[in-house]
């Protein structure tokens, strides 16, 4: 298995809240459960996002897979990012130090 990181990026337009409906809350829930699923299953090693709330703020996801395509489509297949609301950019990674 080799190791993957995913950036994701809040589309500018769902920064400001008035722009959340529950469809974007349905979307990020969707998001969350996914990423819990798979932490669980061991397939994801981390993911957590930035407290900033402008346009500098990101998330990150840890994760393993076989390829670089079937990282590129467990990214891929992640709502926030199929959906629309979040955009992702893949990099090969590698967890050098971890804690216990």
């Amino acid at each position: 298995m080799e190791q993957f990181l995913y950036k994701l990026k809040l589309k500018t337009i769902y920064l400001n809240n008035e722009n959340w409906t529950e469809k974007e809350e349905e979307i990020i829930n969707r998001h969350f459960l996914r990423l819990k699923k798979y932490t669980e299953e061991g397939k994801v090693i981390l993911a957590g996002r930035t407290l900033n709330e402008d346009n500098s703020g990101f998330g990150i996801v840890i994760f393993e897979a076989e390829s670089e395509t079937s990282a590129r489509q467990f990214m891929e297949s992640d709502p926030a990012i199929s959906e629309g609301m979040m955009d992702g950019i893949l990099f090969p990674y590698r967890v050098a130090l971890m804690r216990k």
